[in-house]
């Protein structure tokens, strides 16, 4: 195992400078620098000071990294239905995906069913409609996308879907950062 090349990726993960990783450990960016490059290796007290610079202890930073699921069965999948069956129902389909870049969801729109207003964010917003029609709502604008048609946005105002037809709406719908 590179410790160098580990400390990197958990920095650079984090979105850290060497040398604001240095100030935390009270270190110099040099010498993170030459760490990350395995040129040296830091004492197991500074190794530590490192890893709690980083957010994490060398337990967690050493334990073997499990191999990321690739397919997601419908079993691992997590299904929300709107308890006054006027939406339909939210399907996540990757678990856990709130700690990732995307978030893909599969939205079921009844008759008549609009989803929850999502306020402005940073990000992209991407649907797909597998079936049905939908009226995208943003800001005060609304445009119709039917099955077949995709959608993408910035979301910086309000924006939802409302089922715009007479039978159930499904649209593949993507956000990132995740925000279902």
């Amino acid at each position: 195992m590179e410790i160098g090349e580990k400390i990197k990726q958990l920095r650079l993960r984090l979105g850290l400078t060497q040398e604001e990783l240095a100030d935390r450990c009270e270190l110099s960016k040099g010498f993170i620098s030459q760490v990350e490059r395995d040129l040296t290796s830091p004492s197991i007290a500074t190794l530590v000071d490192i890893l709690q610079g980083l957010g994490t202890t060398p337990r967690q930073f050493f334990a073997q990294d499990k191999a990321e699921p690739v397919v997601f069965a419908q079993s691992d999948m997590f299904v929300k239905p709107d308890p006054d069956d006027r939406t339909g129902a939210v399907t996540w389909l990757v678990p856990n995906a709130q700690g990732n870049t995307m978030e893909p969801i599969l939205a079921s729109l009844a008759p008549g069913g609009e989803t929850s207003v999502d306020d402005p964010h940073e990000g992209e917003e991407f649907g797909y409609v597998l079936s049905g029609a939908v009226d995208v709502k943003l800001g005060g604008a609304s445009y119709r996308a039917k099955a077949g048609d995709s959608f993408y946005f910035r979301p910086s105002s309000e924006h939802s879907l409302a089922n715009a037809g007479k039978s159930v709406a499904r649209v593949l719908w993507i956000s990132t950062p995740p925000s279902f």
